[in-house]
């Protein structure tokens, strides 16, 4: 391979997508300007009920930005933001940033210990966090020991409706922390209140750090990926210049539409995913934003997701295989009408063919895999938004501007040819810059080639000859049964095509006889009312997999371990696999 973009000359390159595009020479929260001043009054973000324009967002970051400034916030300081999907995440963001601070997208699920770390290694001064029973004494307890001296308590009353507020207040049900340390706690809508919307005029050089996003930590230390302002604008271009749906596929045809589309908030925005292809998205494109704090909630689970779905009529949807599987298997999917939804992503995890065709047979909509890290802000990949061309089983296509390698596994070094499996590295505008105060760790997931500079992922797969990438599976999930490797994802993707399986995750145990060597062993997740033996799933695997791959054992459980944004832990059904068998 060379650096040539070979593949775009091929028949599987997007008719309307560009090879190469011209990124604005602008800080990120230009976007939420110019979506003020040119459509001001259109809805912005949509939250029980509550609407705010983007014209009142804007105000609000302006406030937001001036109150940090009276607090003596400068350039280069960082400001953390310890919320779920709450209408409070954009005018934060965009406030935190309008002072030429950092953003540190912290994870509203952690535990002290876990947030307490990130402020540490971030050296953030400030916290925004949502008023709550649990979330607000989690952010106290955590910044002990940490540079953080003002904490901004975030009430989601002032979202509510008129009505729903009184009753929520009549009732108790609005949350409400059970203590603030009045000391050093600040309240959200006094900031909006008291502080003029006058954001301080702050040159900033568009490759300065914009955020700091850190990796789920699953296999190792969590690092905080380091993104620019041009990384996160470059990957917005990228991915609305790649999507382009055609009438064949969907009702009409077009791209992303400036105004009208309206983004359901499934994934949390703390994640690059959420963050980069639903926020960011909807600021640039001035679409509407619904807010979901919680996508798992209702009863059965993910009712009150459909009903929000349904309610906005929302168009473009971004979730990952573990949520789509849950809308698939709704006991309740037949009474939503979900004909609207016109453009769906699916990523951060792999999807499973026989997942996105059940999809599509529920909701009418188009189901296309994308690829990225949090490290590449993270878009880098991207199927061909049509039927006619996605590949099932692919990533997809690099995306405008961003080249694709396949490097030998052992040094990173060797570019490896058509067909060969490997390690997927990536070059392009949206690549981090590196890992906050990590030189060393940066230095060991770059290599250049021709002069550029390329991230290695850490995923094994191969590229074909159109340039559809493979992959196999994560670097350190690769099983090794007798000298053979195995890949979980291969194997899973088998799995989900029977039809009693609603989850499949794959390890590897050591053997008891030789430890370095490993056998298969899968975990199952049945569809609701349905049963089965070991027996029937190992022999459905003799007959569809070669012997290597095949599950020497299989469990039948009633969930898989899963990090929020719908990762399967593979890592922790192993240890508690390998602990289980040394009792």
């Amino acid at each position: 391979m060379t650096d040539e973009l070979y593949w775009q000359d091929g028949p599987k390159w997007p008719k309307n997508a560009r090879k190469t595009l011209e990124y604005p020479n602008e800080p990120l929260f230009a976007m939420l300007d110019r979506a003020a001043e040119r459509s001001g009054e259109l809805p912005y973000t949509i939250f029980m009920g509550k609407i705010s324009s983007f014209a009142e967002v804007r105000e609000d970051a302006d406030r937001i930005a001036n109150f940090l400034v009276s607090q003596g916030v400068k350039p280069g300081d960082r400001i953390a933001i310890f919320l779920p999907n709450t209408p409070h995440y954009p005018p934060v963001f965009f406030g935190a940033l309008k002072t030429g601070a950092k953003v540190v997208t912290c994870n509203p699920m952690y535990k002290a210990g876990e947030l307490n770390y990130q402020l540490k290694d971030t050296g953030a001064t400030i916290v925004f966090v949502l008023d709550h029973p649990t979330f607000t004494p989690t952010c106290y307890e955590a910044i002990k020991d940490t540079d953080v001296r003002t904490v901004i308590v975030c009430s989601v009353k002032p979202f509510l409706s008129k009505a729903k507020a009184v009753i929520g207040g009549l009732l108790g049900k609005i949350p409400k922390s059970p203590y603030y340390e009045e000391d050093k706690t600040f309240f959200y809508g006094d900031i909006l209140t008291e502080y003029e919307p006058k954001a301080p005029y702050v040159s900033i050089d568009p490759n300065d750090t914009a955020i700091l996003i850190y990796t789920g930590g699953t296999t190792g230390t969590p690092k905080g990926a380091e993104l620019t302002h041009r990384n996160l604008i470059a990957n917005i271009l990228q991915i609305g210049e790649w999507v382009y749906l055609e009438e064949e596929d969907v009702d009409e045809s077009g791209g992303v539409r400036y105004g009208e589309e309206v983004f359901v908030g499934a994934l949390p925005w703390y994640h690059s995913y959420g963050l980069t292809l639903t926020m960011l998205m909807s600021t640039w494109y001035a679409g509407q934003l619904v807010c979901i704090p919680d996508p798992r909630a209702g009863k059965p689970p993910l009712s009150d997701l459909l009903k929000e779905l349904e309610l906005h009529r929302g168009t473009v949807l971004n979730c990952v295989p573990a949520l789509y599987a849950g809308i698939v298997n709704h006991s309740d999917i037949g009474k939503y009408d979900l004909k609207s939804v016109r453009i769906c992503s699916s990523g951060a995890a792999p999807l499973p063919p026989e997942l996105a065709k059940s999809f599509e047979v529920v909701t009418g909509a188009l189901l296309f895999e994308g690829y990225g890290l949090t490290e590449t802000s993270p878009v880098t990949h991207i199927n061909p938004t049509s039927k006619r061309d996605r590949m099932f089983g692919s990533i997809g296509i690099p995306i405008s501007d961003t080249i694709c390698k396949i490097v030998d596994v052992e040094t990173g070094t060797k570019e490896l040819t058509v067909g060969e499996v490997g390690e997927i590295a990536v070059h392009g505008p949206q690549i981090m810059k590196g890992y906050l105060g990590k030189p060393e760790e940066t230095a060991n997931v770059m290599r250049e080639f021709g002069g550029k500079r390329f991230f290695l992922t850490g995923d094994i797969g191969h590229m074909d000859e159109f340039g559809y990438t493979y992959i196999s599976d994560r670097k350190k999930s690769m099983i090794n049964v007798g000298g053979l490797k195995a890949y979980p994802r291969e194997i899973e993707d088998v799995f989900f095509e029977h039809p009693k399986v609603k989850m499949a995750a794959v390890v590897g145990i050591p053997r008891d006889d030789d430890p370095s060597n490993e056998f298969v062993k899968a975990f199952i997740v049945l569809k609701d009312g349905e049963t089965a033996t070991e027996e029937e799933f190992i022999e459905w695997a003799r007959e569809r997999m070669a012997g290597y791959k095949r599950p020497k054992e299989v469990a039948f459980v009633e969930a898989l371990p899963m990090t929020q944004v719908g990762k399967v832990l593979r890592r922790v059904l192993r240890e508690e696999e390998i602990e289980r068998r040394q009792k």
